[in-house]
């Protein structure tokens, strides 16, 4: 790892993701999670303060940086929660838990990231009880040919300087590839945000 993806990415990214339009798209989806509860890329603990205590059984909160573990663990102090979290340092690629042992998957601003999202999803296909539920927002691929354009020009260059995020996945796409069925999703442009990394798409999916 890099100066740059050890030092200075983990701070890019948490400044990135924690602004006033990404927190109001987290704020849709994260207080409907319950039950035992695994979140993919938990990042700086962004959504920690969120999730609602009476509904959450356990958070399980995935995270393979290990910059971002320190500053999530570091939010959970500070929220008074972090006896109350279990973190698993590890990629989404190999969920260290049992089949069908989690009822909700929360995925925020993530999916852009993970090299192998296929394998991600198969994961959390098999952590997740029959009845569980997936839910997602994230940034992607617009429906706009022209900003489509310059997100497939600007990706190369915008993928090493942010992580690996990539600027043209389809989230909806993905989760029907990878065996889910979106449903209650709404899609839009953030305000204030650059067209180019603000197309977001949110909701919920089941297995299909």
């Amino acid at each position: 790892m890099n100066p740059w993806e050890r030092y200075v990415v983990p701070n890019l990214i948490a400044c990135a993701c924690s602004t006033r339009p990404i927190m109001k798209q987290r704020a849709k989806i994260v207080p409907q999670a319950d039950g035992v509860v695994l979140e993919l890329g938990c990042g700086s603990g962004t959504n920690f303060a969120m999730y609602d205590a009476d509904k959450v059984e356990k958070l399980y909160a995935l995270e393979p940086a290990p910059g971002m573990v320190v500053k999530a663990k570091r939010t959970a102090g500070e929220l008074g929660i972090g006896k109350s979290i279990d973190f698993l340092e590890t990629g989404a690629e190999a969920i260290p838990l049992a089949d069908k042992s989690v009822d909700t998957a929360v995925i925020t601003f993530v999916l852009c990231t993970i090299p192998d999202w296929k394998s991600a999803l198969a994961e959390t296909r098999r952590v997740l009880k029959p009845g569980g539920k997936v839910l997602f927002s994230e940034h992607g691929l617009a429906p706009d040919e022209g900003v489509a354009k310059w997100q497939r020009r600007i990706e190369p260059v915008w993928k090493p300087l942010a992580g690996g995020c990539h600027l043209t996945r389809d989230t909806c796409a993905m989760l029907r590839e990878g065996g889910f069925e979106p449903d209650n999703t709404e899609a839009m442009y953030l305000p204030n945000t650059p067209k180019i990394a603000g197309y977001v798409s949110w909701g919920s999916a089941r297995l299909a």
